[in-house]
């Protein structure tokens, strides 16, 4: 890779970086959980990428990148799903109906 090739990259890195930033933190609270839910849902298409990623025959440096991406993709579906859970259940009643 040469070096113009690898400055543009850090430009477009650093550019979505600041773009996110920027998007997330005007999200009001009440559309914060929608809209993890549906971040959870662009993940599981990043873990299904990275299955076929890992899966392909290639050198080994790319299986271990691939498997270290099946890895880091599940662990931000699980924990993402653990987290809306989580805010969902402040949602609910603390009250049982009446009974204990």
């Amino acid at each position: 890779m040469d070096a113009d090739t690898l400055i543009f990259l850090m430009f477009i890195l650093m550019l979505s970086i600041f773009v996110g930033f920027e998007l997330i933190a005007k999200v009001p609270a009440t559309l914060h959980t929608p809209l993890m839910s549906g971040s959870n849902a662009i993940s599981g298409i990043t873990l299904v990428g990275a299955i076929v990623s890992a899966g392909t025959l290639g050198s080994a440096s790319s299986a271990i990148l691939g498997t270290l991406a099946v890895v880091f993709a599940t662990i931000n579906v699980v924990g993402g799903y653990l987290v809306t859970d989580r805010m969902l259940a402040m949602f609910k009643s603390k009250s049982g109906g009446g009974r204990k």
